[in-house]
């Protein structure tokens, strides 16, 4: 399945909350700046070659849980935001969901290798909130979802890729959403320390690299401004959506996020950093 009719190609922003001294460089969706600028001018005779790069620049690859992984329903994983969304209004053309998608969650393996033999160092991937937590912090961790991403980490590292882990890509618990309002109510900070806790705990023996939050101006944005992707609120003349305040409503939300990175951030660097270093 191919999202990208319904969110636009975007400029790469998140909160990486810990890297080593090696530089790290951002990195821009099809060679565009937001503007829509090109990086590098269109020239045949321009030959870019790895020792054009810094020592420690990392060549990688990155995708979202809703957007590859499909198993929408399968060895625990609860109903998410998006496929409330999807199967209500319908996503993309023809009515598309990632139910299936890529089918990652049955072909990682293959597309390990298949990164491997292309040269790639480092694999950018999130995390899917209702694998892990179906039922969010008052329910039980789901060890078949903590088992797939372990051996996602796993076989990255046999094949020398770096795993890059995404906390949330606009992608959690639809019970959330019901419950609280998601990140309209202070309450979602909680769900996603507790959820940032998990993956802390699960994974950073092997995982140097963390991303809290994707994007959360562009989340924002479409969510509770627009309103063109879950949970659909907005106000005239900025969309129109069933309910929501395009004035109020992403500035609550961002406030909620943003302290939810920065309590994820404290988190790890006071309980986790020291003891997860390679």
């Amino acid at each position: 399945m191919n999202l990208k009719t319904v969110i636009p190609t975007v400029s790469l922003f998140f909160f990486l909350i810990y890297a080593p001294a090696a530089p790290l460089l951002g990195a821009f969706n099809n060679g565009e700046y937001g503007d829509g600028e090109s990086i590098f001018e269109e020239n045949e005779d321009t030959q870019i070659k790895r020792s054009d790069f810094p020592s420690g620049f990392l060549f990688g690859a990155a995708t979202s849980a809703y957007q590859v992984e499909g198993a929408y329903l399968e060895d625990g994983k609860s109903l998410s935001n998006w496929d409330v969304f999807c199967h209500s209004v319908g996503c993309g053309e023809n009515g598309a969901n990632g139910d299936v998608a890529d089918d990652h969650y049955h072909m990682f393996l293959g597309d390990i290798e298949l990164m491997h033999s292309l040269g790639i160092q480092a694999y950018r991937f999130s995390v899917s909130w209702p694998r892990i937590l179906p039922r969010g912090r008052f329910g039980k961790v789901n060890a078949a979802g903590i088992m797939f991403y372990n051996k996602i980490i796993d076989n990255l590292i046999l094949k020398g890729i770096e795993p890059f882990v995404t906390i949330y890509h606009v992608f959690f618990t639809q019970e959330l959403e019901d419950k609280y309002g998601s990140w309209l109510n202070p309450e979602m900070q909680e769900e996603f320390i507790y959820l940032a806790e998990v993956c802390f705990k699960s994974f950073g023996d092997r995982v140097k690299y963390w991303i809290t939050i994707n994007e959360p101006k562009l989340d924002v944005e479409y969510a509770y401004e627009s309103g063109i992707i879950p949970p659909s609120r907005c106000s005239e003349p900025f969309g129109k959506c069933l309910d929501g305040n395009s004035d109020v409503e992403p500035i609550i939300a961002m406030q909620n996020m943003l302290l939810a990175h920065g309590r994820a951030a404290k988190l790890y660097h006071d309980h986790f950093q020291a003891s997860n270093q390679l």
